[in-house]
């Protein structure tokens, strides 16, 4: 697959202390680059997540201040990954772990002059301990025993007047690189002094959107907004109504959140109800995977292609993205539909990232799906494979009737095929070939799989070996 045409840098305007999505700031001065990681998307750090990192910062250092504007990079893990970025540095990696069922944060050395000056605890005094005493030569990136017991995780290590962090394990400390630290104040602005910062490439952003949409508007007799409930969707739909498109959809699977249904119903959408039974379908065809959706087919094509028999050939404005996946990552500005003809999407925000979306959203005041703001990251089906494991403990904190009746059916449909309890512990049930991160988990502590990278089932467990639906149909 050749690179796909995406932004991998984030700009910082280190005076006004804010991110930019263009090369210049409102102030005038000069910017910097800040390097993304893969897959580049940065978005902005929501009450949730604000609340989630101090609550670990508290945990480890004691009672360290964040800033108003804090940003997360996703990144690549075994389950929700995000690089943090404060004051257009990197702040450390925040990450969830589906086995140990926790979140943790790991600081990085350029935390180091925010975090010092607050820290209470969490910190390794290395001239105290008798290894690193006896030590002859550097002491950054070397490993030593410790005295005393400390807990397992990042520490912030001390040595002759210099600073690093730490990672202990089992009694031992990987020392990282130490320097000076010298703490500098920073401007603290709010999201507020962001957008205006940022206002003429939000300009930008919104008059190509629009035109976009004005130029194929008319390619079909009638023209409308695919609304998921989700925050791409909720900026397609305000900038296609700029542009003169009022018509809008959404399709009920039966599996949405009921705060997604609310929100649905508030922005004077259609609601499309003709979809399948979704638990009907799983009882006999088990749970989707993400390399298996057969829910997708069921929930959302059959009864797309309903609804456009009904209304004929259409143009559909969607809010696809091309940071979302690499399915979605050499988008083009038009794309037809291959599972139903009549359609042709439209993506007008198709190389904006999720720090875009939010600035235009608040800059435009857009009203958004209140899920956000609780600490999920993507809306859709609560039964979702795409879902973290990260996002299903949430949800099993606010919805608890809903999630128990599926974990309910993840033992029983785990037991009927005799998979191990990692099944539906971890999310295993979330692909039928297991990726490498997921094979990683498996192997480490003893889970094992077949030569296809498929979980091998329990001998003696369950009525049968797989017992799942191998050709993916449905009822």
């Amino acid at each position: 697959m050749r690179e796909p045409a995406v932004k991998k840098v984030l700009y910082w305007c280190d005076r006004c202390n804010v991110p930019l999505i263009g090369r210049t700031c409102a102030c005038g001065t000069g910017v910097r680059e800040i390097s993304l990681l893969q897959p580049h998307d940065v978005r902005p750090a929501l009450a949730a997540d604000m609340a989630l990192i101090r609550s670990l910062l508290a945990e480890q250092f004691g009672d360290v201040p964040l800033p108003e504007v804090v940003l997360l990079n996703k990144t690549g893990g075994a389950d929700r990954a995000d690089l943090v970025i404060v004051h257009g540095d990197r702040f450390g990696w925040l990450s969830f772990d589906p086995v140990a069922r926790k979140f943790s944060l790991d600081i990085a050395p350029e935390a180091l002059p925010h975090i010092l000056p607050h820290a209470t605890r969490g910190i390794l005094d290395l001239e105290a301990e008798p290894a690193v005493i006896a030590h002859r030569g550097r002491i950054g990136g070397k490993r030593f025993p410790l005295a005393a017991p400390v807990p397992d995780g990042t520490v912030i290590v001390s040595y002759r007047n210099r600073f690093g962090t730490g990672i202990v394990r089992d009694g031992q400390v990987r020392v990282k690189e130490l320097v000076p630290v010298t703490p500098r104040p920073r401007p603290n602005p709010g999201w507020d002094m962001v957008i205006e910062k940022n206002r003429y490439h939000l300009k930008n952003l919104e008059r190509n959107a629009i035109r976009t949409v004005k130029k194929h508007m008319s390619d079909r007799p009638c023209v409308n907004v695919s609304f998921s409930g989700g925050k791409d969707s909720a900026v397609v739909l305000h900038l296609a109504r700029k542009a003169g498109v009022e018509k809008a959809f959404f399709i009920d699977t039966g599996i949405e959140l009921p705060e997604t249904v609310e929100f649905v119903e508030s922005q004077g959408v259609e609601i499309i109800r003709k979809s399948g039974d979704f638990f009907q379908a799983a009882e006999k065809a088990g749970p989707p995977g993400k390399d298996r959706r057969w829910c997708c087919k069921l929930l959302k094509l059959h009864p797309l292609k309903s609804y456009l028999a009904d209304i004929g050939p259409c143009v559909t404005i969607q809010g696809n993205r091309w940071y979302e996946s690499w399915n979605r990552a050499d988008l083009e500005e038009t794309s037809q539909n291959p599972a139903n003809p009549l359609q042709l999407n439209i993506s007008p925000i198709r190389n904006w990232r999720a720090l875009e979306v939010f600035l235009y959203i608040w800059w435009q005041k857009i009203p958004i799906n209140p899920l956000y703001e609780k600490g999920l990251e993507r809306i859709g089906c609560y039964l979702c494979p795409a879902a973290l494991e990260s996002e299903y403990e949430g949800l099993r904190a606010m919805h608890p009737d809903l999630m128990d009746r599926w974990d309910a059916f993840l033992v029983r449909w785990a037991k009927k095929t005799g998979m191990p309890d990692a099944y539906h512990r971890w999310g295993l049930w979330r692909w039928r070939v297991l990726p490498p991160k997921m094979r990683e988990i498996c192997r480490d502590r003893g889970i094992a799989l077949n030569d296809d990278f498929t979980l091998r089932a329990v001998t003696g467990r369950g009525e049968s070996g797989c017992g799942s639906d191998e050709d993916g149909t449905i009822p």
